[in-house]
């Protein structure tokens, strides 16, 4: 009898079928500890239960979600369910219709230990943690090679600031051997590499998946780091010892790489600013001193003017007593006198007033000479490179592309040679 070729939708339907019909199966209890534990947008909960040696990946439907229950990862729970196979991908299940808490699982309970242990050391006190560099040149990552987490890092840090170096320490993130890998990256940062701060870290997972970074060996290196550690371990809700022993903790890579770079937008915008002001600075200076100079010319004015007032009015008085007593001839003299003492004054007022615009003229010589474009006027020009002023030739490179600022703009130019 020639047996006839199964489609694989019908060998999933058919193992589903003997699934359901299993009476053992069909109304099951189980002991294990949850992981992987995640509760969908439709209110379903997905989850594995695991013991020392084996898993099974689970689902509680949402009308069976019992609400006042709080799960987690590290539960030890009783299921009550029965075990069917999802036809589309011949995957099998728990599909749970009752659960209960038993207590924490082994592997939370020695976190949970861990933690303790160390919180009561005092290595998670933030009087330890160091400050993060605010405009690195160089940093070193400790992830896997091969990960999503190496290159979101890059990217976050191309896009954000980059001038930065970022150098890859290859580890292990999980398994056997893993965390001895991170502790050499810790290491090898600390000792051979000069770097301005370390990121650790991978991607989300299961609680034993990230245990690696759970390791007291690990936290002690990190406590010991000599440069700044920023961890990245997981998604936003996975918590490890690394988080709590590193300077800073990020939700996810991505955030480490905008924690550790500078937004280099927001430089140029605070750049754009500090311009404007000193050059609202400078011209408040230069309209401060012409308002002095001009109150200086009026007071040195008003001042001669006074001054020849009160010469007249002196010569005024006097030949004003002495008229009655003095005869024609003497009365003549007098005027003669007096003509020749009011050219003596006037001599006088001629010389202060020669001083006075010298003064003058000296103090908008040194006013001039302080102004940032006087050497401009004078047929010099400054030469920038990406915004900075050329002092030495070591400022570029060849082929940059440099700006010439002279008195009635900027020429652009190009660096051919260097001599």
């Amino acid at each position: 009898m020639k047996i006839r070729a199964l489609e694989i939708s019908e060998l999933n339907e058919y193992i589903k079928r003997i699934l359901n019909d299993d009476p053992i199966l069909n109304n099951i209890k189980v002991r294990g500890e949850i992981s992987n534990f995640k509760k969908h947008s439709s209110g379903n909960i997905y989850l594995s239960l695991k013991d020392e040696k084996s898993k099974i990946n689970c689902m509680i439907y949402k009308s069976h979600v019992d609400a006042k229950l709080e799960l987690e990862d590290g539960n030890t729970v009783i299921a009550t369910g029965y075990i069917s196979s999802y036809s589309r991908d011949g995957i099998y299940q728990l599909y749970i219709k009752n659960i209960e808490k038993e207590g924490l699982g082994n592997l939370y309970k020695e976190f949970l230990k861990m933690k303790n242990k160390l919180a009561s050391e005092g290595i998670f006190d933030d009087r330890h943690k160091k400050s993060i560099v605010k405009f690195p040149k160089k940093i070193g990552v400790i992830t896997s090679e091969t990960g999503s987490v190496i290159k979101d890092i890059i990217n976050v840090v191309g896009r954000r600031y980059p001038k930065v170096e970022i150098v890859l320490y290859p580890a292990s993130v999980q398994g056997e051997n893993s965390t001895k890998t991170l502790i050499s990256g810790l290491k090898y940062f600390n000792s051979k590499e000069s770097v301005d701060t370390i990121i650790i870290g991978r991607g989300g997972g299961s609680l034993e998946e990230l245990w690696s970074f759970n390791d007291e060996e690990l936290a002690r290196t990190i406590f010991n780091s000599n440069i700044p550690v920023i961890s990245a371990v997981g998604h936003e809700t996975d918590f490890t010892i690394c988080d709590f022993v590193s300077d800073m903790r990020a939700p996810t890579p991505s955030a480490a790489a905008e924690i550790a770079t500078p937004n280099i937008d927001d430089l140029k915008n605070i750049q754009k600013e500090i311009i404007k002001r000193m050059s609202n600075s400078v011209s408040k200076i230069f309209e401060i001193e012409k308002f002095k100079q001009q109150s200086f010319i009026k007071r040195t004015k008003n001042l001669a003017e006074n001054s020849l007032n009160l010469e007249k009015y002196k010569l005024k008085s006097s030949f004003q007593r002495y008229t009655v007593y003095v005869e024609k001839d003497m009365l003549n003299d007098k005027y003669i006198e007096m003509d020749r003492y009011l050219e003596r004054i006037m001599i006088l007022i001629d010389m202060q007033m020669k001083d006075k615009k010298d003064q003058l003229k000296s103090f908008g010589i040194s006013m001039n000479n302080l102004n940032p474009f006087s050497v401009l006027e004078r047929g010099y020009s400054v030469a920038e490179n990406n915004g900075k002023i050329i002092s030495k030739k070591e400022d570029v490179n060849i082929n940059d592309d440099i700006d010439l600022r002279v008195i009635d703009g900027i020429i652009k130019c190009r660096v051919i040679e260097k001599n």
